[in-house]
């Protein structure tokens, strides 16, 4: 007798693997709750929904952004006016003092 090795070849590996998937889809449409276009269906309903779902999100966030954009303008406006007030403020203390040392 001959000593014959223990490993599959790999067309065993092969043929096998072939065999199980042949095996699964036959399980998978004889085990399947719905039909092919019921499933395509709910698949396309679900994607519509998720769709209007992540639409509506992002205009929920432009108007947020947008709303955080104005707040940021509004507030840097009124820190300039402030920078503005003190320079105008320093300005004129330095020239009042400058002008009691001309005198």
């Amino acid at each position: 007798m001959e000593n014959q090795d223990s490993r599959s070849s790999p067309e065993t590996v092969f043929l096998a693997f072939l065999g199980g998937a042949i095996g699964g889809m036959i399980a998978g449409i004889l085990l399947a709750p719905k039909s092919g276009e019921e499933t395509r269906r709910m698949i396309q309903s679900h994607a519509r929904r998720t769709e209007d779902d992540i639409i509506e999100r992002a205009k929920e966030a432009r108007a947020a952004l947008d709303e955080v954009i104005e707040r940021g303008k509004h507030f840097v406006d009124d820190r300039r006016a402030d920078v503005e007030a003190a320079m105008k403020a320093g300005r004129d203390a330095m020239k009042e003092k400058m002008d009691q040392y001309r005198d």
